[in-house]
C-alpha cells in the first residue's frame, strides 16, 4: 500500500528575493496563496528551484518555516532538505520535521558522486531521522551521480518512510523501468516538464513542477485531464506548453523561472551567484511566449 503524499501537481517554488538578494517574504506569501488558488497539490519549498544550495542555513530554515506557516495545512509542504553533506542533510530533516513540513525531498549528494551504495546509506541514514515521509530526488545532469531503479527498489523495500521519488533523468527508458520495478509500492513523480504527460502514462502520479509557479492551473488540468480519460486534452496542454516549457529551461534553472515569476510581479529578477539573470534574447523568447499565454 503506497503511502502517497500528493498526487498530481507539486509546485517546485521560487524564492522571491529583493535586488539586494534578501528574500522577499511578501512576494513568497502571495506567490504562496496564488499557487493554492489555482489548485496546486503541493508545494516544494528550498529545493532546486527556490535555490536552497545557496541559502545560508539560517535562511534555509527561515523559508521553509514560513512556507509551512503561509500553508497552513492547505496542502502539503515538502522541504528540500537534501544535500551532498549527508549529516547535514539530516539536520535539516530533523529541523523541517519538527517545523510541521509533510513530507522531505532529498536531492542525491551532488559532486561527490557516489556510489549506489553510497547512495543507498546516505538516503537510508537521512530517513532514518525523519518522522515523515521521504521523496527521493534523481537529477543526474545536476549532480553527477545518477540513482537507478534497482537501488530505489532496495530503499522502498528496506525503509519504510522513503515513499516517492522525483525522476528528472530524462530518460524513459529508465523511467519505464524505475515504475516496472517499484511503482506499486512507491509514488514516481516527473522532474520535467516536458515529460508530465510520458511518465503519467507509465504509472506515475504527477509531476514536481518549475512550470507551474507560472502556470498552475493548466499544469494541474494536464494530470487530472489525463486521469479522467481526455488524452486529448491532456496531449494539447503537453504539447501546445512544449515551446514555454523549453524556454523556462533555455538556461538553467530557475534562471528563466526567476525572471518569468518577476515579471509576473513575484519578486525581482535577482538571483544569488554563481546564478546569474538571463540572456536577453532568451528572455525576450520567453516573455514573447508568456504574452501569448496572457501571463504578462
Amino acid at each position: 500500500m503506497k503511502n502517497t503524499v500528493f498526487k498530481g501537481v507539486a509546485t517546485a517554488i521560487i524564492t522571491p528575493m529583493f535586488e539586494d538578494g534578501t528574500i522577499d517574504y511578501e512576494s513568497f506569501g502571495r506567490l504562496i496563496d496564488w499557487q493554492i488558488e489555482q489548485g496546486v497539490n503541493a508545494i516544494v519549498s528550498v529545493g532546486t528551484t527556490g535555490e536552497g544550495s545557496t541559502l545560508d542555513d539560517a535562511e534555509h530554515k527561515e523559508a521553509m518555516k514560513f512556507t509551512v506557516d503561509k500553508v497552513a495545512g492547505r496542502v502539503p509542504v515538502i522541504a528540500g532538505t537534501g544535500s551532498n553533506d549527508t549529516a547535514y542533510a539530516i539536520q535539516l530533516t530533523e529541523y523541517a520535521c519538527e517545523i510541521g513540513a509533510d513530507a522531505m525531498l532529498l536531492v542525491t549528494p551532488y559532486y561527490n558522486k557516489a556510489t549506489q551504495e553510497g547512495l543507498y546509506q546516505s538516503f537510508k541514514a537521512i530517513a532514518e531521522h525523519s518522522t515523515k515521509p521521504c521523496i527521493l530526488y534523481n537529477v543526474p545532469g545536476r549532480t553527477g551521480c545518477n540513482l537507478l531503479p534497482a537501488t530505489v527498489l532496495r530503499l522502498a523495500q528496506d525503509v519504510p518512510n522513503i515513499v516517492a521519488v522525483k525522476e528528472a533523468c530524462g530518460n524513459l527508458s529508465q523511467v519505464a523501468e524505475l515504475c516496472a520495478l517499484c511503482g506499486d509500492i512507491i509514488d514516481v513523480y516527473s522532474g520535467n516538464d516536458d515529460q508530465i504527460l510520458p511518465v503519467l502514462s507509465l504509472g506515475g502520479s504527477g509531476v514536481i513542477s518549475v512550470l507551474s509557479d507560472i502556470m498552475p492551473a493548466e499544469t494541474v488540468e494536464m494530470c487530472e485531464a489525463f486521469w479522467r480519460g481526455d488524452m486529448k486534452k491532456a496531449q494539447d496542454l503537453q504539447l501546445g506548453l512544449l515551446p514555454l516549457i523549453n524556454a523556462l529551461f533555455s538556461e538553467v534553472n530557475p534562471i528563466p523561472v526567476k525572471a518569468a515569476c518577476a515579471a509576473m510581479g513575484y519578486g525581482a529578477n535577482a538571483l544569488r551567484l554563481p546564478l546569474t539573470p538571463m540572456n536577453k534574447d532568451k528572455e525576450k523568447v520567453l516573455f514573447d511566449l508568456m504574452r501569448e499565454q496572457n501571463l504578462i
